[in-house]
């Protein structure tokens, strides 16, 4: 199979240079960003799930493929599998002492990816934001930021299709002197906040940025602090979504109702 996935090219970048701890970063987020496919050892029964495992040196690995025809030509016929996002396939396995065998044979991402990464990458992904209050006294352009946060930001935004209307990036100071950065959402769905807060996050954590920090605000639009956001803030717009379509039969569709396994 000849044509690339975005998996695969950030497996390259990443496996040109063993030193470069951001392209590694950059790897983790889109296998936790695409939606990859989980060969079964039969067909699902309700949301329980039964996982093809393979064992190599005593630890176990789930194959996931990040296209379904890379799973039907490693299996060579057409197989039971469950469909969910990296993101979710690691919180599935999180703890369960099994790790991911990616393309196994079929693509130059191919990896085996062990149960310890596995488990790094659901906690670095299930992690909280910390909530604060403060009263803002200043909004001023961003400045400082480095490339890769403001990259990183555009890659996680462009996924929140919906979610909200637009996003600003300004620096921000509170009372009592203390200064930063926020993006502050305008026009946010309801139920949407946290959504997009842990979007945020995870741009922050795969931008490779240590210890870095970032306010993230909710505006409804149309009174004076949007209007000061959008004057001096970094635009970033949020796609215009697709027509929503009708969750599938095979278990991990509904992000509403993961696997379980069994």
């Amino acid at each position: 199979m000849t044509n690339l996935t975005d998996l695969d090219s950030a497996h390259a970048a990443m496996s040109a240079n063993d030193e470069d701890d951001i392209a590694r970063l950059r790897f983790y987020e889109r296998l936790a960003d695409t939606e990859l496919f989980l060969l079964l050892e039969a067909e699902a029964e309700g949301d329980q799930i039964s996982p093809a495992l393979f064992e190599v040196e005593d630890q176990q690995f789930v194959l996931i493929f990040d296209r379904e025809e890379r799973m039907v030509e490693f299996y060579g016929k057409i197989a039971p599998y469950a469909a969910l996002s990296g993101r979710g396939m690691a919180q599935m396995l999180e703890g369960q002492r099994i790790g991911m065998a990616l393309n196994m044979g079929v693509a130059p991402s191919a990896m085996l990816i062990p149960a310890e990464a596995v488990d790094w990458l659901s906690q670095t992904l299930g992690a909280d934001p910390e909530q604060v209050e403060g009263q803002i006294t200043e909004l001023t352009p961003p400045s400082g930021l480095p490339e890769s946060l403001l990259e990183a930001l555009d890659r996680k935004l462009a996924t929140a299709a919906g979610l909200a209307v637009e996003a600003y990036l300004c620096g921000v100071t509170y009372e009592g002197g203390g200064r930063g950065h926020m993006l502050a959402f305008v026009g946010t769905i309801d139920g949407a906040e946290g959504a997009l807060t842990a979007a945020v996050n995870e741009a922050l954590v795969f931008s490779g940025i240590e210890a870095g920090m970032l306010d993230v605000a909710h505006l409804e639009g149309g009174d004076p602090i949007s209007e000061r956001v959008a004057k001096v803030g970094l635009r970033f717009d949020l796609p215009t979504p697709q027509m929503p379509q009708q969750p599938g039969s095979n278990p991990g569709m509904d992000p509403s109702k993961p696997p379980k396994l069994h």
